[in-house]
């Protein structure tokens, strides 16, 4: 199984960047989302807060959590 993974960066998190993860995880069934260091900075959320933003805005669901990648399922 091949995972996908994902880059978030500065411009945050914008529609194309849900419609790839949509497309992805209704391609492979996983992707890993990575929260890029400039994406961090500007955004002045918890990581917490902005793994729930991704999750509510997807037709996935997160399965884990690590460090600054998130990995979402269908």
């Amino acid at each position: 199984m091949k995972v996908v993974k994902i880059n978030i960066g500065k411009n945050g998190i914008t529609e194309n960047v849900i419609r790839e993860i949509n497309f992805q995880l209704e391609k492979h069934g996983i992707v890993k989302v990575k929260m890029l260091k400039n994406f961090r900075m500007s955004s002045k959320k918890h990581k917490k807060e902005l793994a729930e933003e991704i999750a509510s805005k997807i037709n996935g669901k997160l399965i884990d959590f690590r460090g600054f990648v998130l990995t979402f399922k269908r």
